[in-house]
């Protein structure tokens, strides 16, 4: 069974990874701390504050560990690509069939369908977006490195 193409996460390195971690560490620490504050401090609150405190303390909590372990995925999915197509990844050949425009998001390209051939696996079709660029036409050959056991592929 042949699994559906995926496109690898953008390559973090192992310092960008650590500052990414610690971000995401101290974007889970602010909830546990407003928690702790009212536990320690809650004879000392008038019932409103602790309330509020505690209220506060358990949305920042659940929002901030939200927050905190999708970037933590995020990162590790990156480095986990990465060391897979390192180890398992095979040349392939990426021709460009379409080029639309990619209008979501901060980042406008185009959004480019591919046909990925290469040693090892079969043909396959996949979509990718890429920044705007004069060369990125339909027929046009881009290199590309696939992992054939589960089509992980990038666009180099």
């Amino acid at each position: 069974m042949t699994s559906t193409p995926r496109e690898a996460e953008a390559r973090i390195g192992p310092i960008g990874a650590l500052l990414c971690r610690l971000l995401f560490l101290a974007i889970c620490l602010p909830g546990p701390i407003l928690l702790a504050a009212d536990v320690s401090q809650g004879r000392q609150l008038s019932g409103k504050d602790f309330w509020g405190l505690l209220a506060g303390g358990v949305l920042t909590t659940i929002v901030g560990f939200g927050f905190g372990l999708f970037g933590w995925h995020i990162v590790n999915r990156s480095r986990r690509d990465a060391r897979q197509l390192t180890e398992a990844g095979v040349a392939a050949t990426a021709e460009i069939l379409t080029v639309a425009n990619h209008l979501g998001g901060e980042d406008p390209g185009l959004v480019l369908r591919l046909r990925i051939s290469g040693p090892g696996f079969e043909t396959f079709e996949a979509e990718t977006t890429h920044a705007t660029d004069s060369a990125l036409v339909p027929g046009a050959l881009l290199s590309a490195v696939v992992d054939p056991s589960d089509r992980l592929f990038t666009i180099r």
